[in-house]
């Protein structure tokens, strides 16, 4: 119903037209190689884990994002998470597409919503890119995982917390046999993926690969 009730204007410049104008489209930036092969973060030249990852235990295989989470994406990011603006995520599936080779796999799936944020926004970002991602790449995208235990947000929280809130959040729904590509909107730390990456490999998964439309950077990273 927002989609239809606000008044088209792009959310970077506020011009006319259309959620995402053509020049602020091609103006957003995007995420280059050099990347770290784990964790998927900007890096000086290739490694095979760079500081963010390194010492760290991650349930997936490789992660990989369309565009750093700069000012102008979060904006469009907070608009479509928090204000309804649902046709964002043809607009983040496009730019992935673009940006992401299609991981060897058959199968997408999403990182489930925390219940009491899905009733508030009245749909799931996170779906909703799973969906728009496995109709380009021509795979199919089932519901592999449940979140029967709400936990609170992860936003402002350190590392270690971040892990501890989401540590057995995740359940699969059945058994999985292959490798599946797990969806979600934004990689921060990489600690929600990991846990829902741990059930995925649980149920049988073989490997998971993480895609998502942004990811966090951290100038301080080196290699």
């Amino acid at each position: 119903m927002l989609d239809v009730l606000l008044p088209q204007r792009c959310l970077v410049c506020g011009g006319d037209g259309t959620l995402l104008c053509a020049a602020c489209r091609s103006g957003l930036a995007r995420l280059e190689p050099p990347l770290c092969e784990l964790c998927g973060a900007p890096t000086a030249w290739p490694v095979r884990r760079c500081r963010e990852c390194a010492g760290r235990r991650l349930a997936f295989a490789a992660a990989r994002a369309a565009v750093p989470y700069d000012d102008a994406v979060r904006r469009l990011v907070g608009s479509w998470k928090e204000r309804g603006l649902r046709r964002l995520a043809d607009v983040a599936a496009e730019l992935v597409a673009e940006r992401v080779a299609p991981p060897d796999a058959t199968l997408l799936t999403f990182v489930p919503p925390d219940r009491a944020r899905r009733r508030h926004r009245g749909h799931h970002p996170a779906e909703r890119l799973a969906r728009a991602l496995a109709s380009r790449w021509g795979v199919a995208c089932e519901p592999l995982l449940s979140r029967p235990r709400s936990g609170g947000r992860q936003r402002g929280l350190s590392l270690a917390e971040r892990r501890r809130n989401v540590a057995g959040a995740f359940t699969s729904l059945r058994g999985i046999d292959g490798p599946v590509v797990l969806v979600d909107d934004v990689y921060t730390t990489g600690a929600t993926v990991s846990a829902a990456a741990t059930s995925l490999r649980a149920a049988g998964a073989g490997r998971v690969d993480v895609v998502t439309f942004a990811r966090t950077i951290r100038l301080n990273r080196a290699t």
